[in-house]
């Protein structure tokens, strides 16, 4: 079975960097890929990214800026914003070599197109052999070397075999699927239950609200998921029921920590100041369209898209949802 030596990660944020440390605590031999040769030395000086303070770089990782990197690599490890992914990979495509595994680590839909990531990967770079990396896994918690398990998908089980032997440790456990949209769709949907859970949470709604929003959360994502050939089972694991828990209860998730600044009152554009990036955001819109061109009921997630557009206020989205007719469950 084939060992995926050298690795590089694409994207030197906080999730990047933890990915960078694990793959280095596996044996492999990395580079990590900061925006500019510039941003390369800073965070070589101080073995530290500033997305992620008081995590120490593996010294078995080396770092290099997007314009000088070779990526002379076995497989590369895409840590970028979903919405950034076309641009990165157009500018990386000419370095892969053919038959490259290039495995997506964003969580999301590409706005207008409606593309996944690993679709967006085999149309930028036709020759590469695309995967999916997603999960309940913070980056801090993995940065620190704390345990986390995460799903790892491709169509070619050989090959998403080998990658995750290849990639994990005693704590960051890789489990291996060959259902990729199962593995992309609860990654990118629970982004939004995580928003709609903090607007709960910022209210004070309770522990029994918060309970409530996201089994239904659950039951949407299910819908969904199932309308474009998931299996139920992948829906069920890591990277469908485990992420929507971790992203649904933590504070530590932006998407969430957005929800909760929706909850608090505070004005969309002061949050994305203060929050930065939260990928649902930008994933509820076209989930939601993509939800009603299947005709697929997702009442949470349209609730969220009005608030997000200044539709509906948090009140009005949480009374519309609260009178909903009553039905079997």
């Amino acid at each position: 079975m084939s060992t995926f030596d050298r690795i590089a990660v694409i994207g030197a944020g906080a999730f990047g960097t933890a990915l960078a440390n694990a793959a280095a605590h596996a044996g492999r031999r990395v580079t990590l890929v900061a925006r500019s040769a510039a941003d390369a030395e800073r965070i070589k000086q101080r073995r530290e990214s500033p997305h992620l303070p008081g995590v120490r770089i593996h010294e078995g990782v080396s770092l290099t800026g997007a314009e000088t990197a070779k990526l002379d690599c076995d497989a590369v490890l895409l840590a970028v914003p979903s919405q950034a992914s076309r641009e990165v990979l157009k500018t990386f495509a000419p370095k892969l070599a053919a038959q490259t595994p290039v495995i997506a680590c964003a969580k999301g839909v590409e706005h207008g197109t409606r593309r996944f990531m690993t679709e967006i990967v085999s149309e930028i770079v036709p020759t590469a052999r695309p995967a999916i990396l997603s999960g309940p896994c913070f980056a801090a918690d993995m940065g620190r070397g704390l345990p986390a398990a995460v799903t790892l998908a491709a169509h070619d089980e050989a090959l998403v075999r080998a990658l995750s032997l290849s990639l994990g440790t005693p704590a960051f456990r890789l489990y291996y699927s060959t259902d990729v949209r199962g593995v992309e769709i609860g990654g990118a949907a629970k982004n939004v239950f995580a928003i709609a859970a903090g607007i709960v949470a910022g209210r004070g709604l309770g522990a029994s609200a918060a309970a409530a929003l996201t089994t239904r959360g659950f039951a949407e994502l299910m819908r969904f998921g199932r309308a474009l050939g998931a299996k139920p089972e992948t829906l069920m694991g890591l990277s469908g029921l485990g992420d929507l828990i971790l992203t649904c209860s933590s504070p530590q998730s932006r998407n969430f920590a957005f929800g909760v600044s929706l909850g608090k009152g505070l004005p969309v554009k002061d949050i994305h100041a203060t929050i930065g990036l939260a990928e649902g955001v930008f994933t509820a819109p076209v989930l939601l369209e993509m939800a009603q061109a299947n005709k697929i009921d997702m009442p949470i997630s349209a609730a969220v898209v009005a608030v997000l557009e200044g539709a509906l206020s948090v009140n009005e989205a949480i009374e519309g949802l609260l009178t909903r007719p009553v039905g079997a469950e």
